[in-house]
């Protein structure tokens, strides 16, 4: 059903499309502005446009939450943390009824399968206990962290290690774009030159989804598939969080966002605090060295940005932006594929909109492999109410600055 949606989709995005050109052209070819009539007409083609590319972008998400990548690397050597075999499979069903009927219910075994893997956490701060959780098996952690990359560009495209512990994670950086090699005449002794290498460290820091509440007759009565739910409803909300981290973290008790360090390839002209122009896209292509500019370099924008680019044209009048000529296939900037990531700032006075490069070769995240969740019976009890809280430790950096450059806008 979501591949037809999404056929459909892409055939209306193309034949909007079209309409609008059409329009575009009969007025260049009469030498004219557009009339009333066919500014409303313009209108209305560009909000179905946005609708088809909206929906286009939400049967892509779908269809990769629907194949859930369960081949992570584990360095613990693939041994599963519940035991494997039949014990795998009794510890998926304890969580789930753990979750639907709460502790209180289960059976003495339930009971003691979770209670081999609950987790503490202590508030360094103080010394004193905090909330555990119980780790979430392995179908409910992979799903949920395919949600959480579906909720950010970057997370997609990044280079990504998963470790199955928190310690911090020594990580080697290098940058020899600068070094070549030499000629050597006969007889003549080869010259030195050492790798530039530097050292930074991944951390795990911890990413809460805050508390979802519950009522208990929807939990009891079982309406509702309460695992898929959930996994996907804490999922979004982790996945927002750190899809911003990705761009826009500080680095300090927090990941390092690609934003925040960035080179800035191509600034606009005085006058461009929202609007960009074609010569600026080349410029910022050419920013970074040819040897980045391979089949995996993109651009990652806001929708908010987006929506100027699909406006321009280039030195012979052909659009910039071109939609999908058919499914697989994406959609493109000036030849280059993009990613839409809200989380990216909207075009105003110096903003950093446009970020250009290989962003697997620019950020690396780190993910702890554990994924906790904890339910509250008490809190909200009055309100025959449950709570569900969960978290995912994570970290995230630029590895190779010289992999992307950023568009900014000018200052005034």
């Amino acid at each position: 059903m979501s591949a037809t949606l999404l056929k459909r989709a892409i055939e209306k995005q193309n034949r909007t499309w079209a309409q609008m050109q059409e329009i575009r052209r009969k007025a260049d070819d009469e030498g004219r502005d557009l009339t009333g009539e066919e500014r409303s007409a313009w209108d209305a083609a560009e909000a179905d446009l946005s609708e088809a590319s909206a929906d286009i972008e939400r049967f892509e998400r779908a269809a990769k939450l629907d194949d859930v990548d369960r081949g992570q690397v584990d360095p613990d050597g693939g041994e599963n943390r519940h035991g494997g075999g039949d014990t795998e499979k009794r510890y998926d069903e304890a969580f789930r009824a753990y979750i639907a009927r709460g502790m209180g219910r289960l059976t003495v075994e339930q009971r003691e399968l979770l209670e081999g893997n609950h987790v503490e956490l202590r508030a360094q701060s103080s010394g004193s206990d905090a909330a555990g959780g119980f780790l979430v098996p392995d179908g409910f952690r992979n799903k949920m962290t395919e949600v959480m990359k579906a909720f950010g560009g970057v997370a997609q495209f990044a280079e990504e290690i998963t470790t199955s512990t928190g310690n911090d994670l020594p990580w080697l950086t290098m940058d020899d774009t600068s070094n070549e090699g030499e000629i050597l005449g006969e007889n003549e002794q080869v010259g030195e030159q050492d790798v530039k290498f530097g050292g930074r460290k991944l951390k795990a820091h911890i990413f809460s989804s805050k508390m979802v509440k519950w009522p208990l007759a929807l939990l009891q009565d079982a309406i509702v598939d309460v695992d898929s739910l959930m996994s996907r409803k804490l999922g979004e909300r982790i996945g927002r969080r750190q899809a911003r981290a990705w761009l826009t973290g500080t680095g300090v008790d927090e990941p390092e966002g690609l934003l925040t360090n960035a080179t800035v390839g191509r600034t606009g002209a005085n006058g461009q605090t929202t609007s960009i122009i074609w010569e600026d896209l080349v410029d910022l292509e050419h920013s970074i060295d040819p040897a980045y500019r391979t089949a995996n370099t993109r651009y990652i924008l806001a929708d908010g940005m987006l929506k100027v680019l699909r406006k321009l044209k280039d030195g012979d009048d052909r659009p910039l932006w071109v939609p999908v000529p058919a499914p697989g296939m994406v959609s493109t900037i000036n030849g280059r594929p993009y990613t839409v990531d809200n989380s990216m700032p909207v075009p105003a006075a110096s903003a950093k909109t446009i970020i250009y490069g290989d962003i697997r070769a620019a950020y690396v995240i780190r993910r702890v492999r554990d994924v906790s969740m904890l339910r509250l019976n008490e809190r909200y009890a009055e309100y025959l109410q449950a709570a569900f809280l969960s978290w995912a430790r994570a970290d995230g950096m630029v590895q190779d600055p010289n992999a992307y450059r950023v568009y900014q806008h000018a200052a005034s």
